[in-house]
């Protein structure tokens, strides 16, 4: 290796440290996964088109689970005349990886369909147990482990912690609703909304007792379960072009779209703003609906959950 990339390395190593990324145990891997982010931030360009990347690092896992794990169909190969470059070149971090191993074994992983969208990634690296480095088509660099996702944000990095540091404060009281649609609906909201930049305000209200009045601007939707993974991609869908709140019920079920949330004259005088027009009407309808969860997801990415016109946590606070 010579002495200029070294350097490079080595300050790329200090950044991702101090974004959040743990050290691993042994160097050795550490040294392969810093190289491969290194690798996704650099590519290669070819007839002014930009390739997608991805990596698995160093599974550990029993690898007669990785399919029912997963629900992907997996062929491997392994990787035995090709240099590490020319390797690289078969992964596109979406249907086919290039599955890395400190010690030798190196392997070409292929699914039966593409699985690159953030929540595969936190799927296949929990499956797996791995870290998993992808350059997405948008162009984001995302590392993925049992730590969080560390995904790149313009020229830093943003860590969202994993959903299940939220979920004690997010599933309390005990009369808050279902835990597993409770933690649905927060995965999505950092994997499929925040991961992409689309801003939404989602409420999901625990029994079937009549709320707030609201203004309902459009048809019913469809019934799109936040629990099932099929149903996600119409619904990111539909919220990237809508502006207002997305209702859920308590099973989970999406029953509004676009809705327009009214405060209270109380909650207007008694709750105070919260940055912008979204978070603030987020958590004054959190008021005055006090049993509902409220989760609202910036545009920049993090996701804040209120209840009660106070705020449960922000993926932004803990990290620290």
């Amino acid at each position: 290796m010579d002495e200029a990339r070294s350097r490079r390395l080595r300050r790329l190593e200090e950044e991702l440290v101090e974004s959040g990324l743990p050290r691993h145990p042994d160097p050795d891997v550490f040294e392969v996964l810093v190289d491969e982010v290194d690798h996704m931030l650099r590519p290669a360009v070819h007839e002014r088109r930009i390739p997608t990347s991805g990596t698995i690092v160093e599974p550990t896992s029993d690898e007669s689970g990785w399919q029912q794990l997963t629900r992907l169909a997996i062929a491997r190969t392994p990787v035995l005349r090709q240099p590490l470059e020319g390797a690289r070149r078969f992964a596109d971090g979406l249907s086919s990886w290039l599955l890395r191993r400190a010690h030798g074994r190196d392997e070409w992983v292929m699914f039966d369909r593409p699985a690159g969208s953030e929540r595969d990634l936190v799927v296949l690296a929990h499956a797996l147990g791995a870290t998993v480095v992808q350059r997405h088509p948008s162009g984001a660099v995302r590392v993925v482990g049992a730590f969080g996702v560390l995904r790149t944000r313009g020229l830093d990095w943003h860590l969202e912690p994993p959903v299940e540091s939220w979920m004690h404060a997010v599933t309390a009281p005990d009369d808050a609703g279902d835990p597993e649609v409770l933690r649905a609906l927060l995965r999505f909201a950092v994997h499929d909304l925040g991961a992409q930049g689309i801003g939404a305000l989602l409420v999901y209200r625990p029994d079937d007792g009549p709320g707030p009045v609201v203004e309902q601007r459009l048809p019913a939707p469809p019934e799109l379960d936040v629990r099932e993974a099929l149903h996600l991609a119409p619904l990111r869908h539909a919220l990237a072009q809508l502006d207002g709140a997305a209702m859920f019920d308590r099973d989970g079920i999406v029953r509004q779209l676009g809705v327009r949330v009214v405060p209270s004259l109380e909650a207007e005088r008694t709750v105070d703003p919260l940055g912008g027009t979204r978070h603030t009407s987020a958590r004054r309808y959190s008021y005055d609906d006090p049993d509902a969860t409220v989760v609202v997801v910036s545009e920049d990415g993090p996701v804040t959950v209120l209840r009660n016109g106070a705020i449960l946590g922000r993926s932004a606070d803990v990290v620290g």
